[in-house]
């Protein structure tokens, strides 16, 4: 009887100790918050469906999810990567969303350098077949595993490509949430994560989902939050030590931002950490104690994060305070808005911080990943850790401790008492690699004949009176990754070079908080008819002084890869990919592709052979041709332009998108023209001109544009275009257009 006491015991405790290795929470101090419940759907097995060339598929669903399996999966799948592994420089594979979990972005791989770049001409184009809607921006950086590449479009279509050939494994399509409408950036995805035999994948409506590496099923979903409030996710996930980190956007919705962590196997949240303290936790007397501002304060996480294993930290960006441009309401520093953010990997516990603008009303919010580099400074080796920001300055910490490796001094800003500005910002040691005030050449040489108002710079506040200043809320630095190359000890960075005007109107619907709405709290928008411009640049590491630059007549928008082969590689708004030796910057090589290189390139060698690519989609905010494919180069490739390239010659998903056929039943459904344009808008202006006109990323106001007084001149601007608005003759009918100018003037009729 003892022994059968003792025997139920033993088991008694030991399941008790498995359960709570499974389900129980790791709360951590300051600022971490609580943990949600785990959401799991198991895959169905589906009916056979023909695909477009009638071939036969093999159809799965889950929660409305669905994927397809055109070939059969004959490659290895990924392990459960090891810290090792993960910090590796990438050589064969590509496994992570910056090469490797410190975001580098470099490769030593050197078969192609400067000596041969000009050989390099495509080997392979896939069409991946959705994304083609203007909502869309295509911005991911695919992974390769064994052979094999994972890549994501805008509509967060997920493909398995062969990496040699092109040719698609699977896809999976996921269902979005039905009215998805709190994206205020366009629609995008950055990418997805890999590890243990699973594809992860944030969606855009704020879930999480694992796919089955070998078919694209449905292994588990979790819903991290509601997309309804306001809380979207736009980053690639980060795959590291059995856990799976995303980061939540939506700082213009009046969201808490918050990283968290999920158990890799299960979907299971481990631990979440809020970027905006609580009442007693630490940081939050940088926030008003009379009224809930930071409840609501902003400080998304835009991007993927970093890892030092050694350091056991995991590191991020948070991005602008809520509402972004008032900070009337909100007193103080608004931490950790606006500043990067050093975390126990493990546990969420914060480590460090440092703030790169203080009670930011500028939008100039850090959206770059970090970058973690080792360097020799003084004679001393150092763990550094690099981040762009939209002020246009390059900020380099310590990432032991997050004090400045090169030295960041506060100095005094112009103020405004309206404003709560703060008296002080940080100022890096180094050079600017955007320009950050107007002068008097700017003016006569950029900005039109009739331009009225104050101009300013970097930090100059405003209230009821319009103010023209750089950088502007586009960078600086924007999304696009930056990279650094240990060879030339050399850091490379995109950078925006263009102006917006501010300006605070008390009665203006921007100021009022509405949840699920978006909230920016003030009026922005680009001066019309001024240049947008971009810069590619090179600085030194030690000194965070320019070594090259080169000038756009367009924004940089797109991302870096650099190489051991001394090269620099980046994609331009008018299809180009374009290579630059990496210690010169001058031009090595380029090729056109057919829409708009908006996304960041990546390398890898199958065989002995070492491939270039790039996902070549368009972009909503930077207003380039849109499209949907990858394109891979090699020095053994076949096309040596894009006139070379038949319709044969592309890969083609057997699945027949049917994206535009929704779009024109959806539309021929509506009997009201109004109500049509309102359909056109969405899916092709909201991004840039915000919901009903106001307050929107790159466009100006449409309530009280006088051209909606205009209807032709409305229609030539529709279908031609200017400065940073593309056309859309060759994108919309003549029907879309006349209801889309019917709805544009019925938003100045409500104006």
């Amino acid at each position: 009887m003892w022994i059968v006491i003792a025997a139920v015991a033993i088991i008694s405790i030991g399941g008790y100790f498995i359960f709570q290795s499974v389900t129980q929470d790791d709360h951590a101090e300051s600022p971490v918050e609580e943990d949600t419940d785990q959401e799991e759907s198991v895959p169905e097995e589906g009916e056979q469906q023909e695909g477009a060339e009638g071939e036969e598929v093999e159809e799965r669903s889950a929660s409305d999810h669905q994927s397809w399996q055109h070939i059969d999966y004959t490659w290895d799948t990924a392990p459960k990567f090891s810290a090792k592994d993960l910090m590796e420089p990438p050589t064969s594979n590509w496994i992570t969303f910056g090469g490797n979990i410190y975001n580098g972005r470099y490769s030593p791989l050197d078969q192609i350098d400067t000596s041969n770049a000009s050989d390099l001409k495509a080997d392979w184009v896939t069409s991946l077949g959705s994304g083609y809607e203007f909502k869309y921006s295509g911005e991911a950086t695919p992974l390769v595993y064994d052979g094999v590449m994972f890549t994501i479009t805008g509509a967060n279509n997920v493909s398995a490509l062969d990496a040699t050939t092109g040719e698609i494994i699977w896809e999976f399509r996921p269902k979005l949430a039905e009215g998805l409408d709190t994206l205020c950036c366009g629609w995008a995805s950055r990418g997805v994560a890999l590890g243990d035999g699973k594809v992860y994948v944030a969606l855009l409506d704020a879930r999480l989902v694992a796919l089955d590496q070998k078919t694209g099923d449905v292994v588990w979903e979790t819903q991290v939050d509601e997309w309804e409030k306001g809380y979207t996710i736009t980053s690639a996930p980060l795959y590291y030590d059995g856990k799976v980190y995303t980061g939540i956007a939506g700082g213009e919705y009046g969201i808490r931002g918050y990283v968290a962590a999920y158990d890799a196997n299960l979907g299971r949240q481990i631990w979440r950490t809020y970027t905006i303290p609580a009442p007693g936790e630490p940081g939050h007397e940088t926030w008003p104690d009379d009224n809930d501002a930071w409840i609501k304060g902003g400080a998304p996480v835009w991007q993927t994060p970093a890892i030092d294993p050694e350091l056991g930290l995991i590191y991020f960006a948070t991005g602008n305070t809520s509402p972004d441009l008032d900070g009337s309401n909100r007193e103080g520093d608004n931490l950790y808005a606006d500043s990067m953010l050093a975390l126990d990997a493990n546990t969420g516990e914060y480590e460090w911080h440092f703030q790169q603008v203080h009670h930011d009303i500028w939008d100039l919010d850090p959206a770059n990943p970090v970058v973690l580099y080792d360097v020799e400074i003084d004679g001393k080796m150092r763990k550094g850790i690099a981040q762009a920001g939209k002020t246009g300055w390059v900020y380099m910490l310590d990432r032991t401790n997050g004090e400045p490796l090169l030295g960041i001094e506060e100095k005094p800003v112009p103020q405004n008492e309206n404003q709560k500005t703060s008296p002080t910002q940080p100022f890096p040691v180094g050079d600017n690699f955007v320009p950050q005030d107007i002068t008097e050449e700017d003016i006569e040489r950029d900005l039109p004949e009739d331009f009225e108002g104050e101009v300013g710079s970097i930090f100059t506040p405003f209230w009821d009176e319009p103010v023209t200043v750089k950088p502007s809320p586009q960078g600086g630095a924007n999304w696009p990754p930056s990279a650094y190359n240990p060879d030339t000890e050399l850091f490379y960075v995109l950078g925006n070079d263009n102006y917006f005007a501010y300006a605070h109107y008390a009665e203006d619907e921007a100021n009022v908080f509405e949840e699920g709405k978006e909230w920016i709290g003030s009026v922005w928008q680009p001066v019309s008819n001024a240049p947008f411009r971009g810069t590619v640049t090179a600085l030194d590491i030690k000194t965070n002084k320019i070594v090259w630059q080169r000038n756009w007549d367009t924004i940089a928008y797109s991302g870096i890869l650099t190489t051991k082969g001394n090269l620099v590689f980046v994609g331009h708004n008018d299809g180009r990919i374009i290579a630059y030796d990496a210690e010169t910057g001058e031009d090595v090589w380029e090729f056109m592709t057919d829409a708009g290189a908006n996304a960041p390139p990546i390398t890898y060698e199958i065989d002995g052979k070492q491939y270039i690519s790039i996902f070549s989609a368009g972009n909503s905010l930077a207003g380039t041709q849109h499209g949907d494919k990858i394109y891979t180069f090699s020095l053994e490739g076949e096309f040596e332009s894009l006139d070379d390239i038949t319709d044969e010659d592309i890969n083609t998903s057997p699945i027949q998108s049917d994206e535009t056929e929704e779009v024109e039943e959806e539309q021929n459904a509506q009997d009201d023209v109004v109500q049509n344009g309102l359909n056109v808008y969405e899916n092709n202006c909201l991004a840039c001109h915000g919901a009903e006109g106001v307050g929107g990323h790159n466009g100006p106001n449409l309530e009280n544009s006088p051209m909606l007084a205009d209807p032709e001149a409305l229609i030539e601007q529709i279908k031609n275009g200017s400065g940073a608005m593309p056309g859309f003759e060759d994108s919309l009918s003549e029907e879309e257009i006349n209801s889309l100018v019917e709805y544009l003037q019925s938003l100045a009729n409500e104006g």
